[in-house]
Order: C-alpha cells, then structure tokens, then sequence
C-alpha cells in the first residue's frame, strides 16, 4: 500500500495562489491513479481533480477548471494541485488519494487517503 503526506496549504487572499503537494511513499507511485479532494466544514468531501498513472488523463471538478492544475512527477513520487485566482469558497481541507487501475472522479473509490493539508482563502 502506498502512503500519501500533503502540504503546501495555507492562508492566502482571494485571487492569490497555492501549490500543494502530495508525496508518495511505499509502492511504486507509476502504478497509481490520483486525485484530490477537499472537505469544507459542515459539507461532504469532494472531487477536485485526478490524474492518470502516466499524467495523460486529467479530470476537473467544473468548480475548478481553468483555475486548478493537477501533475505528477512519478520520478519524485509526487502528485501536485496548481491552484491559482482563489476564491473564498476554495477553503476546505484538502486530500490527496490513490487508487489503482483507471482514473475516476468518485471520491468512494479512491483506496488510500493522506491526512490533508488545510487551505484557508481570505476574501
């Protein structure tokens, strides 16, 4: 089983950035599909963005596309979430996971979670 760490969150302004990262450790990470989520208080956690095993796929929660980057760098074992033009409703905490075989964008599927890292945006 693969283990995951997140960081990189943090307290920004509203149309500011952050870059998380999500190190793997464990089996080998190539072997994995990834994605992020996040949890505000008081809702359910959701889908964020995903990535293949060889980073050709990705898939964005609508929320997010054209403001959110997933990528991965399998020689680091890293998976990392770009996000730019934050806006307060950005705030969450936020979950890298791992699954294997194909990329999807349901949260239930995902087989291995990190602890998450807490994002907080200013408005």
């Amino acid at each position: 089983q693969v283990q995951l760490v997140e960081s990189g969150g943090g307290l920004v302004q509203a149309g500011g950035s952050l870059r998380l990262s999500c190190a793997a450790s464990g089996r080998t990470f190539s072997n994995y599909a990834m994605g992020w989520f996040r949890q505000a208080p008081g809702k359910a956690r959701e889908f964020v963005a995903a990535i293949s095993q060889s980073g050709s796929i990705s898939h964005y929660a609508d929320s997010v596309k054209g403001r959110f980057t997933i990528s991965r760098d399998n020689a680091r074992s890293t998976v990392y979430l770009q996000m730019n033009s934050l806006k307060a409703e950005d705030t969450a905490v936020y979950y890298c996971a791992a699954k294997s075989g194909v990329v999807v964008t349901i949260t239930s599927v995902y087989e291995t979670w990190g602890q998450g890292t807490q994002v907080t945006v200013s408005s």
